[in-house]
This record gives structure tokens, sequence and C-alpha cells, in this order.
């Protein structure tokens, strides 16, 4: 859920609703948040994320030792959701051939400045994850840490444009917040230990203007959503990674923190077979 005032403030939001928000609204919402945040995101987190390191979540979860991709020399990469492309970049640098897919201006910017800063092209695209640009069976690989999936209305049109973009037996691994934490307030203090909704209400997180219109959108889905939906794409679900807090970790991102993270999971990383 977003925290950056000053998009808030750029983007006159106003207040917080809990209403159903359709494609073209989610669409619009995030392009115009994302844009708006860019620079105070980048800011916030880019330390953490760094600009050629591929960090899967705020429990700081690395490629690097959790080797969920495999071995990515000479394999074609899509990242949905890329941001200013720093896991794309990581894999590149492995030997990776890899296209950065982001629907944000603003975040394909800090992007272009990291390409250009690293030496590291990674081609960027601008798109909507909902329909890639891309031809079928495109790619070997596909990935999102925290890109896209959680911004878009129709999931399962994310999870059938992946299936088609990539070549059978590719894999398709993306993390996203754990469902579960949805049921607790967005609070990284003791408040965010009490249970506040229901886990199976759907009904989507959303801010809104003056006017009533969204501004920032994040969906909510149970962890059976998910399963159903990448079934129904084709795919099969050969693991589920929960990332446990790691000892010595003192970093708050958000709603993530040290307090919450020794109870109960933050994130979900689903790794998936075309």
């Amino acid at each position: 859920m977003s925290s950056s005032t000053s998009a808030e403030k750029i983007l006159g939001t106003t207040a917080v609703a809990r209403v159903e928000v359709g494609s073209r609204e989610s669409v619009a919402a995030n392009i115009a948040w994302w844009d708006a945040d860019a620079d105070d995101y980048h800011a916030e987190h880019g330390d953490f994320l760094g600009v050629s390191d591929f960090v899967w979540c705020p429990e700081r979860l690395r490629e690097a030792e959790a080797g969920l991709l495999g071995d990515v020399a000479g394999r074609e990469i899509l990242e949905v959701g890329c941001g200013s492309a720093p896991c794309a970049r990581w894999l590149a640098e492995r030997g990776a051939r890899v296209v950065g897919l982001d629907l944000s201006t603003g975040m394909l910017r800090y992007a272009a400045a990291a390409n250009q800063a690293t030496g590291v092209a990674v081609p960027l695209v601008r798109a909507n994850a909902e329909r890639l640009p891309f031809a079928a069976e495109s790619f070997d690989l596909a990935c999102s840490a925290f890109g896209a999936v959680p911004f878009v209305a129709d999931v399962g049109a994310v999870f059938r444009e992946v299936a088609r973009v990539l070549r059978p037996g590719g894999t398709w691994t993306f993390a996203v917040t754990h469902p579960m934490r949805w049921i607790f307030p967005d609070d990284p203090g003791p408040d965010g230990l009490r249970v506040s909704s229901s886990y199976f209400d759907r009904t989507p997180y959303v801010e809104v203007d003056a006017a009533g219109t969204p501004t920032y959108v994040e969906h909510h889905r149970t962890l059976g959503d998910y399963v159903r939906a990448l079934s129904a794409a084709g795919f099969d679900l050969f693991d589920l990674v929960e990332p446990e807090w790691p000892e010595g970790h003192t970093q708050e991102w958000g709603q993530w923190s040290p307090l919450r993270g020794a109870l109960f999971p933050g994130t979900a990383i689903f790794r998936c077979r075309r």
C-alpha cells in the first residue's frame, strides 16, 4: 500500500476507499502513482535495491543466494514490472538476454539512467502486463519482484499472457505481498499485529482524490486465488517460498519490520512452470 506523502500531494489524494476497481481505472491510477512517486521511491529504497542486484523482497532474499531462477546464462528472460530494472541488469551481467517491462514512464526513466551509469544496456519496454507486446514463445523465463501482479485488476490475464510468451517448460517466478498480510493493518509496529479485516475480503485497497477518482490501487487475492489463476493459465505450481525474516536485519520497509517478520510471512514467491 502507498506511503509517499509527496505523490499523494501531487495527485490530490484525500481518502482511502474500499471499492471495486476495473482494469482501466487500475492502469490509470498506477501510471499516475508510479510516475509521481518515482523520485521519492528511489530516494527511500534506492540503496536497498541497488542498480544491479536481484533482491526478491524486503526480507532481503537475493537471487544470488536463493537461485530460484537457476542458471540464467544464455537464457532469454522477461522481467515484468521491472521498475528501475536492477534485477534485469543483474541477470544480464550473468549472461542472460533480458527485457525489462514496466507501465510507468517515471520508473523507466530511472531504469534508463541506471543502464547508462552501469553500461548494462537492458532493453526497456513500456506496456501493460495484461497485454504483453511480444510474440508467442519469445522467452525462456519470466520473473517479477513485486512488479505488476499486485496492481492489475485481472491477474488471470497477466498469467495467460506470461504463459503465451514463454516457451514450453519455461518458468514464471514472481513475488507478492503474502496474502495473509491483508488481515492486519498496514503498520510495522504493535498495531500491525492486530487482525482488522477478513482474509476473504477481496475488495482492493484504493486511494482516491476529492472527485473519487482512484490515485492508487492494489488488489488482494488469497493464496487459493493465485493457485487457481495459475492453473487456469496452464502453469504448474512447483514451489511456494515464504522467506523468513533474517537475523540481524533491522531495516523497515513500509509495513515490513523485524517485529512482524518474526511472527508471520510478509512475502510469497510463486515458482511455476508452463
